[in-house]
């Protein structure tokens, strides 16, 4: 493995301006957080958000408990996941993905709620009293291009190209998505996935369609089921962009993406900010503004392909 430039992907700076408020945290408070993710539990970006928590004073089991809740993928268990945290009376509910957020927002409006890789176009235009954090989908999907444009610099012949798209991207996603495609002489053919079962379903189209690439940007259930997408790419010789940067030495070929555990540590922040006595309204949502690509030179062999010296120059990391 050999790891290129030390791409970091720094936010945008303005949690970093709000000031800290006039009362400490309260001296001897045990804070009780909920966690909700729809993928599956004790990840990277779990231990990243742990570990950021810790190097801010709060040590599990001292000074603060963690309630956790996963969804496994599965969307329609997140509801329930939601209801079961606020009945928990937690003090604030740390939450991934856009659909995990609308989730929360259903369930309360007074617990603070700090969401990481979620939220939307909505809450960064105009935040509401209890939530605040960190989103990708205010940019509408705009990696999806990105995607596109790595694909054909891999395959300058590429015509056709599928998207497993999960139901958190909306209707500015398609039309950023398809305006990207024909510009670049693409058909597209997104696959909308709501549940796993809807997974099943996308492979068996992509294999009756045949398309030359696919692309899979980020969502819980494509996360929780990255295995069988990964595998189904390889065993249909698929060239496949993801949006996790975790499924690339995994066997995945490559990915664009903001660094998800740099984002996992700048939601420790917020929670501090919060738990000294900021308001969510008043704490900024932000957006990812670096990006890193890693690509896997085993898998590109294995598919036959030989990665353009473009496309190995702009890797943060190579997997040799």
């Amino acid at each position: 493995m050999t790891t290129r430039r030390a791409f970091i992907g720094t936010l945008t700076g303005g949690l970093l301006a709000v000031p800290l408020a006039a009362e400490a945290q309260q001296v001897g408070k045990v804070w009780r957080i909920g966690y909700l993710s729809p993928a599956e539990a004790h990840n990277r970006i779990d231990e990243a958000f742990e570990r950021s928590m810790k190097d801010l004073g709060y040590v599990e089991g001292k000074n603060f408990t963690l309630e956790r809740r996963y969804a496994a993928g599965r969307p329609d268990r997140l509801g329930a996941a939601a209801a079961e945290l606020v009945r928990l009376s937690v003090d604030l509910i740390v939450v991934w993905s856009p659909s995990a957020t609308a989730a929360v927002k259903d369930a309360t409006s007074t617990i603070p709620i700090v969401f990481l890789a979620g939220g939307s176009r909505e809450d960064l235009a105009r935040p509401s009293g209890n939530i605040t954090g960190i989103t990708l989908l205010a940019q509408g999907g705009t990696l999806e291009p990105k995607y596109f444009e790595m694909l054909k610099e891999l395959i300058p012949g590429l015509s056709r190209v599928a998207v497993l798209r999960s139901q958190d991207y909306g209707p500015v996603a398609n039309e950023t998505a398809e305006s990207a495609a024909k510009a670049l002489s693409m058909r597209l053919r997104v696959l909308l996935l709501r549940s796993p079962e809807d997974l099943r379903d996308a492979f068996a189209q992509i294999k009756t369609e045949k398309p030359q690439g696919l692309v899979a940007p980020a969502s819980g259930l494509l996360y929780a089921h990255r295995r069988d997408v990964i595998e189904f790419a390889a065993k249909n010789r698929l060239p496949t962009v993801y949006g996790f940067r975790d499924l690339v030495p995994e066997g995945g070929l490559m990915s664009l993406s903001p660094r998800m555990l740099d984002i996992a540590g700048r939601g420790a922040f917020y929670v501090d900010k919060i738990f000294r006595g900021a308001r969510p309204a008043d704490l900024p949502v932000e957006q990812p503004t670096k990006f890193e690509v890693v690509i896997n030179l085993k898998t590109a062999k294995a598919l036959g392909l030989t990665i353009p010296q473009s496309l190995l120059a702009r890797a943060d990391q190579i997997i040799e």
